[in-house]
């Protein structure tokens, strides 16, 4: 494929696109390089796409975007018991999430979790498909538990990231009434 490519190249650039006697303008040989070039460009597109469906590669698609939805929703309105945590991968690629990171937030103080389960199973870094779906309860007794200055904390905020360190998304939602919307 690649030969044939490249004899198309050096038929293209012959001596009958250049050197022509013509006096005139030259818009028809303009024309002519810039066919020339998309026709190499698509052909080095579609000869990519071929080659990385093999059974090697696992059949990526050369464009494939990591996207996810996230929602957090809380058991009360004000003063929950737990958060459940969604998130969808909503990409045309797998996602292989890293431990989700729960901050608690004052408006002056965070505090930070890496979350790395529920019911003491450790399941993180997930690997999602894409159109699955993944939930995580999370127990916020459990946190009040070892800091109960946490009660206190109006915020809480989940970040997500794959195991690569690239941010995929957050959300937020407000645990206490605040005169503030931080």
């Amino acid at each position: 494929m690649k030969k044939l490519l490249v004899i198309l190249l050096f038929c293209g650039f012959s001596s009958s696109l250049f050197a022509q006697n013509e006096v005139g303008p030259d818009g028809d040989k303009l024309i002519y390089i810039f066919l020339v070039i998309v026709a190499l460009i698509v052909g080095f597109i579609l000869t990519g796409k071929s080659s990385r469906k093999t059974k090697d590669s696992g059949g990526k698609s050369l464009f494939a975007r990591q996207k996810v939805s996230i929602t957090l929703e809380k058991s009360a309105v004000y003063f929950p018991d737990r958060l459940k945590l969604t998130v969808k991968n909503t990409g045309n690629a797998d996602v292989d999430l890293a431990q989700p990171l729960l901050v608690f937030d004052n408006f002056w103080m965070k505090r930070k979790f890496r979350l790395k389960g529920s019911n003491n199973y450790h399941f993180y870094p997930l690997y999602l498909e894409k159109g699955k779906t993944h939930t995580l309860d999370i127990e916020l007794l459990r946190f009040y538990g070892h800091d109960s200055r946490l009660k206190k904390y109006p915020k809480a905020k989940i970040y997500l990231e794959d195991v690569k360190g690239k941010k995929l998304g957050s959300r937020a939602v407000f645990l206490r009434k605040t005169a503030f919307k931080f």
